[in-house]
């Protein structure tokens, strides 16, 4: 079993929250918007850092992760990208690949909104943690939970920190 930490636009701002709630976390998966290059560096010195970046992460961040990762983790195909759109709206880089061969699990980020949604038509889960930073127009800051076991993905729990926005 792997328990996972996921967060995204975090916009230059980290939570000292986020360290409690990733505490019992073995990785922690950023969909992209990090922001800062010290933010990257304050995770990946807690923990395994996986990520992707996003549009507004500028060009040592850009060298540091891809615009898109797929990877396994256990046995469980992973796709984590910062602008991927969801389930019948896919974002047109994302539609060309996802249908022909779909992952078991789907991460984006961007739109600030959290997002759990099962993908019927290819058989997988699609996440969004939402915005775990103080920039943009959400009013509470999230992030989620979940542990992947073989190819299964359980014990999904959405955090909602603090509201100091």
């Amino acid at each position: 079993m792997t328990r996972i930490g996921l967060l995204s636009d975090t916009h230059g701002y980290l939570d000292d929250a986020v360290f409690k709630h990733f505490a019992d976390c073995d990785e922690i998966w950023h969909a992209g918007d990090f922001g800062t290059i010290e933010l990257v560096d304050q995770l990946a010195a807690f923990k395994p850092l996986k990520g992707v970046y996003g549009n507004i992460d500028g060009k040592e961040i850009r060298q540091t992760f891809p615009e898109h990762m797929r990877f396994m983790c256990e046995d469980l195909d992973v796709w984590m990208t910062h602008i991927g759109g969801y389930p019948d709206k896919y974002s047109p880089d994302v539609k060309r690949i996802i249908y022909t061969n779909p992952p078991g699990l789907f991460i984006s980020g961007h739109s600030h909104i959290l997002k759990v949604i099962f993908d019927k038509k290819i058989n997988c889960l699609h996440l969004n943690p939402g915005a775990a930073g103080k920039q943009g127009w959400h009013k509470v800051k999230t992030l989620m939970k979940f542990c992947v076991s073989s190819k299964n993905i359980h014990n999904l729990e959405v955090v909602e920190l603090k509201n100091n926005m």
